[in-house]
Parts: C-alpha cells; sequence; structure tokens
C-alpha cells in the first residue's frame, strides 16, 4: 500500500547587511515514476522571486529562483505532498547473465549507460580498485547483489559518519584516507569503486524518512543518519532489476526510506541549491537548512 508523506525543506542564508542576488538553482521537486508520484507543491521564496521550472539534462526538475532587490536574509521554503509505493528490491530477479560477477551490459545499455560506467576520479595507484575487489569471492562464484550488498555494509560499519555543510565532496581517495566522510562522500566512494568493478552506477540526492522523528512513528523504528537534512545516495544498474538503491551511510538496501529528488553522475550536478550574492567582503554569515518528513496517518 502507497505510503503518504508530507515534506519541507526550509533553507536559509544570512548575511552582515543587505546583499544583492543572482540566480539559484532549487532542485527540490521529487522524480515522479511508478513508486513515487507527487501530489502537490509549493515554494515560497523571502525577498519575492521570479521562478521558472526547467528541467536538466537528467530530467531532474530544477526551479531557477532569481532573487529581486537586496535582503540580508534570502530564505527558500520548499514543500510537497509525496505517495510513494516502495519496492522490494530483493524480490527483482536479475538477467540470468547478470546474476554472477563479473556481468556484461548489453551493447544497446552500454551506450545508454557509459557517463555512469565510466569513473570520474584518479586511482593511480590503484588504492581504490584494490579496495573494491575486496568484495569478490576468491573461493567460488561471487552473486552481483552479494558484492555490491558487502560493500554497502562495510563502509557503513567501517567508516566513520561525520556532517558537513560545507559545498562540495571528498575524493573517493581522500574518504579512504580519513576513513570519514558525509553521506554524500560515502555515496561517491561507493559508485567509483562499483565502477571499477564494471557497475555502472549514479548519484542521488533527496530526503530521508526517520520515524523516529515522526510523530506518528516515534514508536517504531530505529534512528537512521543523514535524517533532518538533504540525505544522499547511489543507485546501481542491474539487468532485469533496473536502477537499484543502496545507502551506505545507513546499510539500506531498497527505497523504503528513501525518498529521491535529484540524479547524476557525480554529486556537483545534484546539488539542492545552488546560486550567487554580491555585496561587501565578508556580509556572509552562514546558511541554516532543516528539513520535516513527516508520514501521514491512514496510509501505507
Amino acid at each position: 500500500m502507497p505510503i503518504r508523506y508530507d515534506i519541507t525543506h526550509t533553507t536559509v542564508y544570512r548575511y552582515r547587511e543587505p546583499v544583492g542576488f543572482g540566480e539559484h538553482r532549487v532542485m527540490f521537486r521529487p522524480r515522479d515514476s511508478h513508486d513515487l508520484r507527487v501530489l502537490a507543491t509549493d515554494l515560497e521564496v523571502s525577498p519575492e522571486a521570479q521562478v521558472r521550472m526547467i528541467q536538466d539534462p537528467h530530467s531532474n526538475s530544477v526551479a531557477l529562483v532569481q532573487p529581486r532587490g537586496v535582503a540580508d536574509t534570502l530564505k527558500i521554503v520548499c514543500s510537497f505532498t509525496i505517495e510513494h509505493a516502495p519496492r522490494d528490491h530483493l524480490q527483482l530477479p536479475l538477467e540470468p547473465s547478470a546474476e554472477y560477477f563479473p556481468f556484461a551490459y548489453s551493447v544497446e545499455d552500454r551506450f545508454d549507460l557509459e557517463q555512469y560506467l565510466r569513473p570520474h576520479h584518479d586511482d593511480p595507484k590503484g588504492v581504490l580498485t584494490a579496495w573494491a575487489r575486496q568484495f569478490i569471492r576468491t573461493d567460488g562464484p561471487t552473486g552481483t547483489r552479494d558484492v555490491l550488498m558487502q560493500m554497502n555494509q562495510h563502509i557503513r560499519s567501517t567508516l566513520a559518519y561525520l556532517s558537513r555543510d560545507e559545498e562540495g565532496t571528498q575524493t573517493p581517495l581522500q574518504t579512504l584516507a580519513l576513513q570519514s566522510g558525509s553521506c554524500r562522500d560515502f555515496a561517491l566512494l561507493m559508485m567509483e569503486a562499483a565502477r571499477r568493478l564494471g557497475v555502472a552506477t549514479r548519484f542521488v540526492s533527496g530526503y530521508l524518512y526517520d520515524p523516529s522523528l515522526d510523530d506518528e512513528g516515534a514508536a517504531s523504528g530505529d534512528a537512521v543518519t543523514g535524517a533532518g537534512a538533504t540525505h544522499a545516495w547511489l543507485q546501481a544498474y542491474l539487468p532485469g532489476a533496473g536502477w537499484v538503491p543502496f545507502d551506505p551511510t545507513n546499510n539500506l538496501y531498497g527505497d523504503h526510506q528513501l525518498i529521491r529528488v535529484g540524479v547524476a553522475r557525480d554529486p556537483s550536478h545534484a546539488a539542492p541549491i545552488s546560486g550567487s550574492w554580491f555585496g561587501p567582503a565578508g556580509a556572509y554569515l552562514g546558511m541554516t537548512a532543516e528539513v520535516r518528513v513527516r508520514r501521514r496517518a491512514g496510509f501505507g
């Protein structure tokens, strides 16, 4: 049975004195599909702004926001209601040729998946490749799903999660060296490692439902890492099952608590909000962001 969620994403930028603003790209609207339906959306901007909706090259919905005038605060509030019908990805059969590692995509699939198969970060000494290959069995056949599930679990159990507000993503080699990172760092590490094993992956930004933070669901479920803010994970393309979600921050497999908004070949192309301002040097005081995901009673 579909689950209905009410989601509010509030971002506030503060400045020491009034400044002007350039255009901001706001990626907040969940991606409609057979398993996710957007029922209502609203976007409020202060100061008043001109808003245009477009689709980017990945078919993500993007709001182009141009604030008018000057102000010492820029506030963007995105709210929407969705209906989510999560799938049990463990029950989706893979094509026989893809059940065991290594496997090969069809020629037709490779044309479409090329940008998701090609690594985007250097690995000159083969450190990342060696890290990825540890999940391949040496005593018998290795299930394709097993490789990815073990990698997903290993990141969750061995690396330390550190929330980071500043923009940008660590390289996979930096994350391995530091043995820590944010959700987007963990997603990129697993993406690049899987690509070196010949598995197509893409970055996903969106929201994470945490029952422990929900009045309706406080009595059920354990707390998860990354709720209360935008979240990041990845999808791997497995023939027969399609794009399958993996969240290495929480060792989640499947989309029961994950609400996707944007997808891209690299995290830099899926930032929730990006833009510019102009004014005196040192005027910028900082940014706060809050995400509230509430499950509606009586649905799901």
